[in-house]
């Protein structure tokens, strides 16, 4: 059987004639993500599959998918494909681990001084046109002496706290796994207790993937007991919060602001998840919030598509690929 490759977001020319090469593709040129069915339907008789965030790949599609042969995430964070009904349905799955990292991190301080620095609001009325020079507006805050707590050290977690270590203050993590002293050193970064950084931090990121253990771990009890005025970023993964909780936060004051790039709506995983972002953070004025773009740079989408491309070509050829999750799927 000739190989079909499905590719169901947009991804550059160039990447779709590489796997072009060793089988039928059957792509998207929309920015718009195929729907469930018409995905199963593409994907019945198909042997790889693409995956982004928008993809839900659990045991009731692997049913519906019986020729696959490996699901090649587009994504670093894989809680919308369950890797454990893959095994069993001997469905390889990788990732792209390393390539997401550094603009996911420099987007967490884009989100940082945007939010502190009211620069959302400062943009709104530059643009209603009746600016007359400076006034005494628009006051915030600063990273310049912050305590900024960050709760996950993984790849995009320390990559944070390395490009904070640019401005004066503390910086503080929390993660089971501790960072080897001579990280800790070049980083200028302290291992903290959870209840310290949500206590003392005047920002709290979130930078862990999204887990049973994680799923809603920013709830009205977590917030009530973070610092009065404090802001919270989320650049990870939306359901990591409970949205309705952040906005009454954020009403009665106790929440300084809220950055995000995530939402609870996108985690296709949770057959539960909202249809739309909670519409009190849309009103918000203490809410900076942008498109899921921590990876939106042209040469890293590119790389990341390049990369997501080469696994197929290497699982369709019979070779393991170095990122793959469940290499026991080709070694057994």
């Amino acid at each position: 059987m000739r190989e079909k490759i499905i590719v169901p977001n947009w991804i550059e020319d160039e990447t779709l004639a590489t796997l072009r090469m060793v089988g039928e593709v059957i792509s998207n040129d929309s920015t718009e993500p195929l729907s469930f069915e018409r995905l199963k339907e593409v994907c019945a008789d198909a042997t790889a599959l693409m995956a982004f965030m928008t993809e839900a790949v659990d045991r009731a599609f692997l049913e519906a998918c019986p020729h696959l042969k490996i699901v090649a995430g587009a994504l670093k964070g894989f809680d919308n494909i369950d890797v454990t009904a893959c095994t069993d349905h001997g469905v390889l799955v990788t990732i792209v681990p390393d390539l997401l990292t550094e603009p996911t991190a420099e987007l967490t301080l884009g989100l940082m001084i945007a939010l502190t620095r009211n620069m959302r609001d400062g943009d709104t009325h530059m643009r209603t046109g009746t600016y007359a020079g400076w006034r005494a507006r628009f006051y915030g805050g600063t990273l310049q002496g912050a305590v900024v707590g960050v709760i996950g050290a993984g790849a995009v977690g320390r990559e944070t706290l390395r490009l904070l270590s640019g401005f004066r203050g503390t910086r503080l993590y929390h993660d089971v796994t501790p960072l080897d002293p001579t990280t800790e050193k070049a980083l200028s970064a302290r291992k903290a207790a959870l209840d310290e950084i949500v206590a003392t931090s005047d920002f709290v990121v979130l930078a862990v993937p999204l887990t049973e253990a994680t799923l809603g771990m920013v709830d009205a009890a977590f917030i009530s007991r973070m610092k009065p005025g404090a802001c919270l970023i989320n650049p990870a993964r939306g359901s990591l919060v409970n949205e309705a909780d952040v906005a009454s936060a954020l009403e009665t004051g106790h929440l300084g602001g809220y950055a995000a790039d995530t939402y609870e709506m996108e985690d296709w995983a949770r057959p539960d998840r909202p249809q739309h972002v909670h519409p009190a953070l849309l009103a918000s004025e203490k809410t900076v919030l942008t498109p899921h773009i921590g990876s939106a740079v042209v040469e890293v989408r590119r790389a990341i598509a390049a990369s997501a491309a080469d696994s197929i070509i290497t699982t369709l050829k019979g070779d393991l690929p170095e990122t793959a999750l469940n290499p026991q799927v080709l070694k057994g």
